[in-house]
């Protein structure tokens, strides 16, 4: 994807030393750490904060498709491995402390060891609890939402939309047996079955192409506001960190858990404007993939891993809560934006291609 514009100094930092090569002036990456730690001394939200969570999110893409003009050596440059760990350590907690509202219920100390049916309800129940709080995106679109307001809706998603799946995908390798084939089983449906016209990111693309969007992955990062890079970034952090295993598989069960019904709702809003099943399909392909994948996630992914290593049990749960936690707050930055009249997107950008 193309290198977005900076938001702040971290991010036009980072961006600076990325135009060059790897190891042509140690000095500025050394100031970069520098200024990095004085900086999140004065982030009050790092979860909103436009500078860092781009700058994350950059780190993060180095280890996906890169970014263009970025020499593929920055992957594993100490210097900026150092940096994404100085900002991912306050990420992290300030996570951790958004999800515990979501999880403050559930008892994460069984006298008996939880089996993967017990792991499964817990999850479906914090999923149940989810669907009838906080501002409906989903009820807006089918019912109320602009031509106008579905384009925003989906330059919001293809953040993730145009790479479904790979955050997740890093986790194959670090699950073993009952896990990993549950995962493995997910992640085939959501890659097409071997047939690329079929993987969820192209049904995304030509959703996309229906409503006159650039397709292309990352074109509109400069578009949306910070929650909307901080919901991939969470995914990325947990994908990327072996020890948080347990939390990407959360993060995949609840994920799974709250889709079926709101892509229903989704499909509605887009044929209530007269889009056709080529606009569509992605969404109905999730209502009833979903539906399959929901039980795969809990019972098997989530489930199966906590059987495996009890121990986990507390980061699959944080990982579905942190979930819930920043989907709440981008569904109330867009409904707010919307109900008041306003663009859900930066002030400088464009809702079209």
């Amino acid at each position: 994807m193309k290198a977005p514009e900076a938001r702040g100094p971290v991010s036009d930092g980072l961006l600076r030393i990325l135009a060059g090569q790897p190891d042509s002036d140690l000095a500025a990456q050394g100031n970069l750490l520098e200024l990095v730690s004085a900086q999140l001394h004065l982030v009050d939200d790092i979860i909103d904060d436009e500078d860092i969570q781009l700058a994350l999110f950059c780190l993060y893409e180095l280890h996906y498709g890169g970014l263009e003009g970025v020499d593929d050596r920055w992957e594993w440059n100490p210097d900026l491995i150092r940096i994404r760990q100085v900002l991912e350590a306050p990420f992290e907690a300030a996570l951790r402390s958004a999800a515990g509202q979501y999880g403050a219920h559930i008892d994460l100390t069984p006298v008996e060891p939880l089996r993967s049916d017990d792991v499964a309800a817990i999850l479906f129940e914090l999923a149940a609890q989810d669907s009838g709080t906080g501002p409906s995106v989903a009820r807006h679109v089918a019912k109320r939402a602009t031509l106008e307001q579905l384009r925003e809706f989906l330059i919001h998603k293809s953040i993730y939309q145009l790479k479904e799946a790979d955050p997740h995908t890093w986790a194959i390798p670090r699950l073993t047996g009952r896990a990993k084939a549950a995962l493995v089983e997910i992640q085939a449906d959501e890659y097409g079955g071997g047939d690329p016209d079929r993987m969820h990111s192209a049904l995304f693309a030509r959703t996309m192409r229906g409503l006159d969007l650039d397709d292309h992955y990352g074109g509109y990062v400069d578009a949306v506001p910070a929650l909307s890079l901080t919901s991939v970034n969470v995914m990325s952090l947990f994908g990327l960190n072996r020890r948080l295993r347990g939390a990407i598989a959360g993060h995949l069960a609840i994920y799974e858990m709250t889709s079926s019904r709101p892509n229903q709702l989704y499909g509605q809003g887009f044929r209530r404007h007269g889009l056709d099943a080529e606009v569509t399909r992605y969404f109905d392909e999730h209502v009833e993939a979903d539906a399959v994948h929901e039980q795969i996630a809990g019972r098997d992914l989530a489930g199966g891993l906590v059987e495996a290593e009890p121990d986990l049990l507390k980061d699959v749960i944080f990982g579905a809560t942190a979930v819930l936690a920043v989907d709440a707050r981008l569904s109330s930055l867009i409904m707010d934006a919307w109900d008041n009249g306003r663009s859900s997107l930066r002030a400088a950008a464009t809702a079209t291609a």
